[in-house]
Order: structure tokens, then sequence, then C-alpha cells
């Protein structure tokens, strides 16, 4: 039988959280770029959610062209909730990370390959031996071009799991709701400590 971990709670047994805004630095630890908003014009954002925070959030800022990286909670119910809140299952949110990329340098079609290959995204409300909601696979979106090709690219990773035998994709898709920052010693985490937890880990399936 499932733990309640493993299913959202209801809007109304969520946590009630705050309103109160986590602090958090201005500046990415690695980039020197900065964390929030606002960005440079010419710039796009684009939310994923792939296991733990801290691996997910080191590969997107390795990859050129992206300019600023933040991880944080969405998609949930609990205002403003903190790690703590986010483990006890009750708030619904998803650990996810925030990229800020330049699309003259890399595409977002390149970000979502990134996104498919780095990840099991058919195990439901969990990631590898990471257990829960918050472990959920999840594209949040700017805008609506974003939400199609988001949409297009999940039927194309299917297709390709799907003729070696792997199960449904469960990955949810929408536009984005409002982002949370986590708290400043989870951002950037696996620069500040190196020898830390990465749970990160596709499934050897070329998108292409």
């Amino acid at each position: 039988m499932k733990s309640s971990k493993h299913i959202k709670p209801s809007p109304s047994n969520a946590l009630p959280g705050r309103q109160t805004v986590m602090p958090i630095s201005q500046n990415h630890f690695v980039t020197k770029n900065t964390l929030k908003p606002p960005f440079p014009d010419h710039l796009q954002q684009i939310i994923f959610g792939l296991g733990c925070f801290w691996g997910v959030e080191r590969k997107f800022w390795q990859q050129t062209g992206v300019f600023s990286t933040a991880v944080g909670y969405i998609a949930g119910y609990t205002p403003n909730p903190t790690y703590d809140e986010l483990c006890s299952g009750l708030t619904g949110h998803n650990e996810v990370v925030k990229v800020i990329f330049d699309p003259d340098l890399i595409s977002y079609q390149q970000l979502l390959v990134i996104f498919w290959q780095s990840h099991n995204p058919t195990q439901g409300m969990r990631q590898g031996n990471d257990q829960g909601t918050q472990y959920r696979s999840g594209i949040y979106t700017s805008n609506d071009e974003q939400l199609t090709l988001a949409l297009k690219s999940k039927q194309h990773y299917q297709e390709k799991l799907s003729a070696l035998g792997f199960a449904e994709i469960t990955t949810e898709i929408f536009k984005a709701p409002e982002f949370y920052y986590a708290e400043e010693y989870h951002q950037q985490y696996l620069a500040k400590n190196p020898q830390g937890y990465c749970g990160l880990g596709g499934l050897d399936i070329p998108f292409n």
C-alpha cells in the first residue's frame, strides 16, 4: 500500500504556509548572475522537476547558454513552504529547478532533450530511491509555445520508450504556477558541497 507521501494532499489538507518570502542571495554561486528577476529581456525561463533538485540544478548550470538556475518548489498548495514541510508530503509541491537561458546559445528543445535523458520519467511519485510527491517528473512552462513543444517531446519520447517495453510516462506538463525559492543552503548545493548526494540518472535511451 502506498504511503501518504505518494499521494498529493487536497488543498484543504495542505499545510498553511506563510506570506514571508524565503530570503536568498541575489547572485548565483557559480555563474554570478542574478538568481531573482528581473532578468535581461532576451532570456527565457523554464522550470523542470526530475528528482532531487541538487543534482538537477548542477546538470543545467553546466550547460553553455544557461544564464542562471535556482531551486525551489512548485505545483502544490502551501505558500512559501520550507524544505521540512515539503518532506512531510503535505504541501503538494514538487522539487524543481528554474532555468534561465539564452535561446541564442541553447535552445529550449536542447533543454527538453537534457530533461528527458537525465531521469526516468515513468516512475510516478518517485525518482530512484527518492520517494514521495516532491520527486515527481514535471515540466512547467512559461508560455503556450513552450507548452506545445513540451507535449510534443513527451509524445516523441513515449514512442521511443514504448518500443523498448518501458511503461507510460508520468510527467506532468502545464503552465507554471507560482514558484517559491528554496532555502539558501539548497541553492547551488553541489557547488558548495561537491561531495554531496546526487541521485540523477536516466534510462540510457537517447531522445533522438
